[in-house]
């Protein structure tokens, strides 16, 4: 099972940062994307980085790159994880809105069960946590929603949103060393959940 790690934007994208700028999404997620992709190549997965460049690669690559694994080893034998920070407002001003949540494309595919793997995880691993959850659409706990990368990818796929950079509270968590840890441990836990699950069935 080939397992890409993708981290959200560039160095030069605008933006994306908390409102007193110690967080930098480009950053912090290609900082999180080592991590988890050294962890599972130690506990001896097939991990990589998908974009292990500094700028901000196009979504259009991002995808051929993801589809061309899904060629060579077949897109049953590849799932992407896109990581990210999420932000309620502008970038400007401190916001209300908190939590964890995991995101598929519209329907049921086996980015489902990839994104109910991560759900298990994080109510294990971000205990006192809030974990976003859209139950009421169709009936699992991740968000639906047309992101491109999901969309245009050929594997299960998932994006998930790292609680809020321009929350206080989701601030100062994610820049603790319990916070990184925990994130990274949610994401680890849901792959090796998923792949014995995919393997399995």
């Amino acid at each position: 099972m080939k397992i890409l790690i993708d981290n959200g934007h560039g160095l030069d994208t605008p933006g994306k940062r908390s409102p007193d700028g110690t967080l930098i999404e480009a950053i912090y997620t290609r900082q999180l994307a080592k991590r988890i992709v050294v962890d599972l190549q130690d506990r001896g997965y097939d991990a990589e980085l998908l974009v292990p460049e500094e700028d901000d690669i196009s979504l259009a690559e991002r995808v051929r790159r993801v589809n061309t694994a899904c060629f060579l080893l077949d897109k049953q034998n590849v799932i992407l994880i896109s990581i990210h920070v999420n932000a309620a407002g502008n970038g400007t001003q401190w916001m209300n809105a908190t939590g964890w949540s995991c995101y598929t494309t519209k329907g049921h595919t086996l980015s489902d069960t990839l994104a109910t793997c991560l759900y298990q995880s994080a109510r294990h691993t971000l205990k006192g946590k809030a974990i976003r959850t859209d139950y009421a659409r169709d009936g699992d706990p991740d968000w639906e929603e047309n992101f491109y990368i999901l969309r245009h990818t050929h594997c299960p796929a998932v994006l998930i949103e790292n609680f809020f950079m321009d929350n206080k509270q989701d601030l100062a968590y994610l820049l603790s060393q319990e916070g990184r840890r925990a994130i990274a441990e949610t994401i680890i836990d849901g792959i090796e959940r998923c792949v014995l699950t995919l393997l399995s069935g």
